[in-house]
């Protein structure tokens, strides 16, 4: 028996975010904690969110479920990197690190902050976060 870290990926994205964009983004994500691809059990969302093209292509290209949580829910969860913006947009401070919290359960830890998109010659449009779930995964070898 061996045990594997298994990580949640907080995302956000604007309504016409290209896929492109926020699959990279995690992926860079995932290579700066030195995590493969294959360490993702789960995208998470603010609900508001769940549905955007961009969100739902990247859990299917991972091969993992998007989880979704309210507004409320996400802003109960304390994160290091609140935004004025997502709290008028969403009504939640917090989108992609209190959503990667929030999925990776009791004892989850933020293991990458929050880190937006970084597109040439426009504004950012995607932002993700890596939290490690609160226990391991134990998988039969």
């Amino acid at each position: 028996m061996s045990a594997a870290a298994r990580v949640t990926v907080g995302v956000g994205a604007c309504e016409d975010a290209p896929v492109e964009e926020l699959y990279a983004l995690v992926l860079d994500a995932l290579g700066a904690a030195g995590l493969p691809p294959a360490s993702v059990g789960a995208l998470a969302t603010v609900d508001v969110k769940a549905d955007e093209r961009a969100i739902v292509e990247c859990g299917r290209r991972f091969g993992v479920p998007v989880l979704s949580y309210g507004a409320d829910v996400l802003a109960a969860v304390t994160v290091p990197n609140p935004s004025g913006r997502a709290l008028s947009a969403v009504g939640t401070p917090s989108v992609a690190e209190a959503a990667a919290l929030a999925a990776a359960g009791p004892g989850g830890e933020l293991l990458v902050p929050k880190r937006k998109s970084s597109p040439a010659g426009r504004p950012a449009m995607a932002t993700c976060a890596v939290a490690r779930t609160g226990m391991d995964v134990v998988d039969d070898v």
